[in-house]
């Protein structure tokens, strides 16, 4: 009797399997694709997680999350887009990525896109309109580029007798050319000299600091680039070792042992693009949701780095800190 009661549920059991397979696939797919790794990510992550938990969606319950992950492979984003359609994902979200979201624009103009990007989404082809995207894509923009003038007027506040302003630009992201019109118009009335420095991988950003090292009172401004991002243990090493004040994007460079950083939150930015994720996986198109830009930047300043530099940072610059790391 045990015997045949033992088949007769493995028999029920194997019947339900394809109900349970159904019931897996018919979970909405988000395709996340990105340009970087997993781990430098995980404060981002979970501020998308956060969002997508207000939105009513838990990975893994009611909601898949197919990601994929370029490791600094651009070259690989225009395929990992390719096969996220191919999977037929009911939306495709590309963070702090702005190559991926020009790839994710190039696979589809069907399946909804949802973007976070450091810059104009109009002026990079995202989107029409801001207001109206009008097509599959709409999201989030921090407008980075724009606030050139303000990284810059926070180093030569820190310090007074910088020269030469560098920025240092990814080749390969269309942030670099916005970044190279907003320095030329900083720099224009502050009698200093400016310069965009390219790369793309540790040997040219290696090459671009040695070149600063050839040019006293200089300082540089790190363009917005998941390259960079992925190596803030570097560029700090480098910029300590080279004596380059410098001023990142995002706080977690200032974190790591950068001098200081001026820019939005990010893991809030793609809290707010998961909320547009949800809206859309609940019926909405992404033709009628507005791209929203983020409202609250934030100034860190590492106190430590200063001082192994040889700065003494004004009561007027502690002041303007939102967060001082001692």
């Amino acid at each position: 009797m045990r015997r045949r009661a033992f088949i007769a549920g493995l028999s029920g059991a194997a019947a339900a399997w394809p109900f349970v397979a159904r019931a897996q696939q018919a979970l909405p797919v988000i395709g996340f694709l990105h340009s970087g790794s997993p781990e430098p990510n995980a404060q981002r992550l979970a501020g998308f997680r956060k969002g997508l938990r207000e939105a009513g969606l838990v990975e893994g319950q009611n909601v898949i999350i197919e990601f994929r992950w370029a490791e600094d492979r651009n070259d690989q984003l225009p395929e990992l887009a390719a096969d996220l359609v191919r999977r037929k994902v009911n939306v495709i979200t590309t963070l702090s990525a702005t190559q991926a979201a020009l790839a994710a624009k190039a696979a589809t103009t069907t399946i909804p896109h949802v973007f976070q990007v450091g810059s104009n989404p109009v002026a990079i082809g995202l989107v029409t309109s801001l207001n109206k995207p009008g097509g599959n894509a709409t999201g989030v923009s921090s407008l980075a580029a724009e606030i050139m003038p303000k990284r810059i007027g926070l180093l030569r506040e820190l310090v007074p007798s910088v020269a030469n302003i560098f920025v240092l630009a990814n080749p390969t992201n269309p942030n670099a050319k916005a970044m190279a019109v907003e320095l030329a118009g900083a720099v224009g009335s502050l009698n200093v000299k400016g310069e965009v420095l390219l790369a793309g991988n540790e040997q040219e950003i290696r090459a671009a600091f040695n070149s600063m090292s050839q040019r006293p009172h200089s300082a540089l401004v790190i363009g917005n680039d998941p390259a960079f991002y992925i190596r803030r243990g570097l560029l700090a090493t480098l910029a300590a070792s080279h004596r380059v004040p410098t001023i990142y994007y995002e706080r977690e460079f200032a974190t790591d042992g950068g001098l200081m950083s001026y820019g939005p939150k990010s893991a809030q930015a793609w809290e707010i693009a998961a909320g547009y994720v949800g809206r859309i996986l609940k019926g909405e198109q992404p033709a009628d949701l507005p791209v929203t830009q983020v409202a609250t930047f934030e100034f860190v300043l590492n106190l430590k780095t200063a001082k192994a530099l040889g700065l003494a940072p004004s009561s007027t610059v502690l002041a303007l800190a939102d967060e001082v790391i001692e």
